[in-house]
């Protein structure tokens, strides 16, 4: 697989995505529901946006990996949160995990007037291999 950024401009950088990434030659592409901070038995989270963010982080790893694919090659990662403004207070944990994995995704962030019951973050994403 081949991979190659666009980004005209610099300003990006500081908020971890990129403006375009063309993927050449992949051998499999992941598309991936909107993850969400779910347990194991289904059960939604009602936690402060920050335990809800790790969780849902946690739970898209667990597919990306179940799949046989690697974090470092997700080129798509919507966010989607009932709150910006309380995401913003743990973006550090999102942009700590995006710098760990080297990803250099496309991304988009949406307020949304609510999620699935208690939930306030969700994270759908595209991994190539």
């Amino acid at each position: 697989m081949e991979t190659k950024v666009i980004n005209p401009w610099k300003w990006q950088d500081d908020r971890n995505y990129v403006q375009a990434v063309e993927v050449k030659n992949t051998t499999g592409t992941l598309y991936i529901s909107g993850q969400t901070a779910i347990d194991d038995n289904g059960v939604a989270s009602t936690a402060d946006m920050k335990s809800q963010l790790i969780q849902t982080i946690q739970n898209l790893e667990k597919v990306i990996a179940d799949a046989g694919y690697n974090c470092k090659n997700i080129v798509r990662l919507n966010i989607y949160t009932t709150s910006t403004e309380e995401l913003f207070t743990s973006f550090d944990i999102f942009q700590n995990w995006v710098v760990k994995h080297n990803i250099k995704q496309t991304s988009t962030l949406l307020e949304v007037k609510g999620l699935f019951e208690t939930l306030k973050i969700e994270l759908e994403a595209t991994v190539v291999k």
